[in-house]
């Protein structure tokens, strides 16, 4: 286990090494010019190029990567050269000239808001798609099993913001049971908090939880027609204890894969439903970068997104043994 363990720990921080890389030549080669960017209307050529001399853009994009990495592990500087010099402590994902603020502070800033729609999203959808498809599974070619089906099959062909869309309108503008979203903490005032977190929420569950009613149901299935189970019952094991502690627990490896993945995504930020329902999370910091073409704070939300990703495919794997012990880490 400890083998396994160092094994994938060294083979995901290269992963992530290459994922920097990539992004980082990604956008070094975009038209864009960053020191143009550093300066208001009255800029100049000279200007512009003394800027990107203080920036450190005239050098080698290798050796620009390099400072960038140095800049994760031991923190960079800039503008070294002025009176002024800007300090960007580890793990520095960049700095953020448009916004005048570490590219690491607007994500922490921004991350909350993400946590809490990526967390609570994941509980209902996770909780209602699962059970459901047990459910659905229990009562195969029953009227309830296509009724659900049904039901699911909508659900997940619906876009995000089309029911984010029907929500504000309906629950928000026309019938007034919930005011207009409008996030804050948690821990500054819980009633406003789920008042505004509660849709966007229920959004993202809909689309989501249909998708895991499917796939909990085709698991079942397939589960229940195992010899183990048909043992288990014929030894007189009680029939909830067959569906959760058996049947359940062996078709959980691809569900959890599932869903390691989908939380990953959403931490990485919800675009479409921070979008539609305001919220201030790594999303909408990622849709007004875009805008103002802010390279480095793009940059630093897809590495931070890529980690979230790679990391839960680390978890994962870690729990294969734990929900079935016929896994064996290798």
């Amino acid at each position: 286990m400890a083998v396994y363990l160092f094994k994938r720990l060294i083979r995901v921080v290269v992963l992530l090494l290459l994922i920097s890389l990539v992004v980082f030549m990604l956008f070094s080669v975009l038209p864009t010019d960053p020191a143009r960017l550093t300066c208001g209307k009255a800029c100049t050529p000279a200007i512009i190029e003394a800027n990107r001399h203080r920036l450190g853009l005239d050098m080698p994009y290798i050796q620009q990567y390099w400072l960038f990495v140095r800049g994760l592990f031991v923190g960079r500087t800039y503008f070294a050269e002025s009176p002024s010099p800007i300090e960007c402590g580890a793990p520095c994902l960049g700095y953020s000239f448009k916004r005048g603020e570490e590219v690491s502070t607007l994500i922490k800033e921004n991350f909350p808001p993400t946590f809490w729609l990526a967390i609570g999203a994941f509980i209902l959808w996770m909780v209602i798609g699962v059970f459901t498809g047990i459910y659905a599974a229990l009562r195969r070619s029953k009227w309830q099993d296509k009724a659900v089906s049904g039901i699911a099959l909508v659900g997940y062909a619906l876009p995000t913001f089309f029911v984010g869309l029907v929500f504000l309108f309906f629950i928000v503008l026309k019938w007034g049971l919930l005011p207009y979203p409008s996030y804050v903490s948690p821990f500054v005032n819980l009633t406003q908090f789920l008042q505004t977190m509660i849709l966007p929420w229920i959004t993202l569950a809909i689309v989501s939880a249909a998708f895991y009613v499917r796939l909990t149901r085709t698991q079942m299935l397939e589960t229940l027609g195992s010899d183990f189970i048909r043992t288990a019952r014929a030894k007189g094991v009680k029939e909830r204890v067959v569906l959760m502690r058996h049947a359940l627990r062996a078709g959980l490896t691809p569900i959890v894969t599932a869903a390691g993945l989908d939380l990953a995504g959403l931490l990485g930020g919800a675009i479409i439903t921070e979008a539609v329902f305001t919220l201030p999370g790594l999303g909408s910091l990622a849709i007004s970068s875009v805008n103002d073409a802010d390279l480095p704070v793009v940059v630093g939300i897809t590495l931070v997104a890529a980690f979230f990703i790679v990391m839960a495919n680390l978890i994962v794997d870690l729990l294969y043994p734990v929900i079935d012990p016929r896994v064996r880490l290798t």
